[in-house]
């Protein structure tokens, strides 16, 4: 085991808003500790900018060599320039990603101290645990350890006493003695916590207190217990977080991810995983915290691109539509209809039957040569895992095969396309579009299935085109990813999970809020997940970090999420507006817009319901503010003032929220419920809601 031993007297615990002087009279071994680091530190930064240098040059005189003397140099001496040439950019990139994470770890080298002994009559070893892995110059002591060492874990894991970690060659239990938390920024120390029963709190308090950023944050100095089990879940196929608003649940699949590929980076690298976001604009957000965790960034998806790409040349389709701004009480019907579990078991039952039923094999001849109907008939049930089209495949390949096995004389034979096509004949419908309708029709429901033009599909009929797709003639499957991570699983149908089942056949991490479901259109349930993904791992965060007491006190007051448990981390109480026409509603938010702005913070978020009051109060509000409009189309967010709908807003956080028009006429049903809850459940420090009339009764009536 790697860490230097250490003995000290205890020490006590001192606040982030002491002097340089008090910290060094407090903690002086760790003040002297942080300059030798940076030292260390700023020695490799030399001695890695230096290597950076000198793979350039040795790369641009190669390049120059070949260019100046190619037409001069036999093949041979070309092709080994060239391999030198690669050898040294692989060098040279590598030199380059070590150089820009000893940057990083100049600005904030480590943020815990472990010490911990196997023996009890050893002093203990000293371990710092920091973003990356670092070590002295001849790489005989490691002086900074990973926070997905298996070491590290017990900084997230352990109390002072009998403690313990999971290493390569087995469990490892000791005596913790110490347990410190530490900040450093810009190279300098700003506090240090000695190890209580308190110490996380204590330090997501300070952290928590800050104002939110455009992009989302690497956790690693206040990792939970309970998340950091999540994090290093290695064995399970599919893992299922149910998490309440602000609980971190996305930000916890992201550094489980950055610690799968530390753990496995022999047979996993980043361009193994992808992540189905909802929104290009949420995929902006959360792409930082990977590349802060020294990863590569993993690509993002959304449901649409994995559509267009498995369905182009086959059929078009139209995005999905509204349902806050759609009146259709007849494509409202369509969408509930193939929502739910049940209408997956109704494809599951129509595709079997319709394998064996549309399938009527006759005799095959051709000149003596004969395959009888029974024949066929036993091989193509021999092929039922497979696709109808692969089935048939296989089949005309049988019966080629057969024919020339008997083919004695060397007989003329038929052409397998020939006999493919034959076998094609034999299956009463030709296409996927002609089956998908096929099966309106044979349950009796063809109002069910509406095309709004010709070979074009609506977006609930989609993913169950694709599974009829997977049945008929199969699908595109990716052997390159190999984990796929789902945002906002409430979002999605049990018909979406089957398709990308089969699509991804690897692990799965998939998160998301079933009190957060935006479509009033989606029947399905956690349960329906559930049975989509039977023998599931599955895990509940119910602590919020993300809002004050106050502001998720509030939020429970409109939707009682029994299981929603706020941190006590206490703010202003939510502000209820009353205005007295929208004339003055408007002047209030600008208001609360200037005062914003006289604010230390630094995202204002004004979520509205829809898309379209979202459009209507940016472009009265832009002639006086610099404002953005986060719309579907949107591909990012920036700090500063956001006008949004609830759609959009969804996996978003602001300093400050301000809701407008929370009256009884924009939020009435049930439903609106679930919508002014998300909104109120953005804010991390303020919330205000302004109504005219008379407030929601969603509130009033609690």
């Amino acid at each position: 085991m790697n860490g230097k031993q250490i003995q000290e007297k205890p020490l006590n615990r001192i606040e982030d808003n002491a002097d340089d002087s008090s910290i060094f009279n407090n903690f002086p071994e760790e003040i002297e500790h942080l300059e030798e680091i940076k030292e260390k530190l700023n020695d490799a930064l030399k001695n890695y900018s230096k290597s950076v240098k000198q793979y350039d040059e040795q790369y641009m005189n190669s390049k120059r060599y070949l260019a100046d003397y190619r037409s001069e140099i036999d093949p041979k001496e070309i092709f080994q320039n060239e391999i030198s040439m690669k050898q040294i950019e692989r060098a040279g990139t590598l030199a380059v990603k070590m150089r820009e994470r000893i940057n990083k770890l100049i600005e904030s080298p480590y943020f815990a101290r472990i010490d911990f002994s196997e023996d009890e009559s050893e002093l203990p070893s000293v371990f710092y645990i920091g973003r990356f892995s670092f070590s002295d110059a001849d790489q005989s002591n490691i002086l900074i350890f990973d926070w997905r060492t298996p070491v590290s874990s017990m900084f997230y894991d352990c109390e002072l006493g009998q403690a313990g970690y999971d290493a390569p060659i087995g469990r490892v239990n000791g005596n913790l003695t110490r347990k410190r938390q530490l900040k450093i920024a810009q190279g300098q120390m700003k506090y240090v916590l000695e190890s209580s029963i308190n110490i996380q709190d204590d330090v997501l308090q300070r952290e928590l207190s800050h104002t939110s950023d455009e992009k989302m944050k690497t956790i690693i100095s206040t990792i939970q217990r309970e998340q950091n089990q999540i994090i290093r879940n290695e064995q399970a196929e599919t893992l299922i977080i149910q998490g309440v608003a602000g609980s971190g649940k996305t930000s916890i699949a992201l550094h489980r991810i950055a610690y799968l590929l530390y753990r496995f980076k022999e047979t996993l690298s980043a361009q193994n995983v992808v992540i189905l976001s909802p929104n290009k604009v949420f995929a902006d957000y959360i792409s930082n915290v990977l590349p802060e965790l020294g990863e590569e960034p993993i690509f993002e998806m959304s449901f649409a691109d994995v559509a267009e790409i498995q369905l182009d040349g086959i059929i078009k389709f139209e995005p999905d539509k509204d349902p806050l701004e759609t009146n259709d009480p007849a494509w409202a019907e369509r969408v509930k209809f193939k929502s739910g579990f049940d209408f997956v078991k109704m494809m599951d039952q129509y595709l079997e039957y319709a394998a064996a039923e549309y399938f009527e094999p006759t005799d095959y001849e051709f000149a003596h040569f004969k395959a009888d109907r029974e024949w066929i008939l036993s091989r193509y049930n021999a092929y039922k895992n497979y696709p109808v089209k692969k089935r048939l495949f296989e089949v005309s390949s049988d019966i080629y095969d057969k024919f020339q096995t008997e083919n004695l004389m060397g007989d003329e034979l038929p052409k397998p396309k020939a006999v493919l096509k034959k076998l094609g004949d034999m299956f009463k419908i030709k296409n996927t579009l002609a089956l998908y309708k096929d099966f309106y029709k044979t349950i009796k429901l063809p109002e069910k299935f509406v095309m709004p033009d010709k070979k074009l599909l609506e977006w609930a009929d989609v993913y169950p085109f694709m599974y009829f797709h997977s049945a008929f003639e199969g699908l595109k499957e990716n052997q390159l990813i190999k984990h796929v991570i789902i945002d906002e699983m409430q979002d999605y149908t049990p018909a979406q999970y089957i398709v990308i089942n089969k699509l991804f056949k690897c692990k799965k991490t998939i998160l998301g809020d079933f009190g957060q479901s935006l479509n009033p259109n989606h029947l399905h349930s956690l349960d329906d997940l559930k049975k989509v993904y039977e023998g599931v791992n599955y895990v509940e965060l119910n602590k919020s970090y993300r809002s004050t007491y106050e502001i998720i006190n509030f939020a429970k007051l409109i939707q009682n999420v029994a299981k929603l448990e706020p941190i006590e981390r206490h703010g202003d109480v939510p502000e209820l507006i009353l205005c007295n026409d929208t004339q003055d509603e408007l002047i209030k938010i600008k208001d609360k817009i200037e005062a914003f702005q006289q604010s230390g913070n630094v995202t204002l978020g004004i979520i509205l319901k829809t898309n379209s009051m979202a459009a209507s109060l940016y472009d009265t509000l832009s002639k006086d503010y610099d404002i953005q409009l986060i719309t579907p189309d949107s591909l990012q967010f920036v700090n500063g003032i956001t006008v949004t709908s609830i759609q959009m807003s969804k996996g978003l956080e602001f300093d400050e929220v301000i809701i407008p028009s929370a009256n009884s006429e924009t939020y009435c049903t049930d439903y609106d419920r679930k919508l002014l809850y998300i909104a109120c459940t953005r804010a991390m420090h303020k919330l205000s809601l302004l109504y005219t009339g008379s407030l929601t009764e969603l509130i009033e009536n609690k």
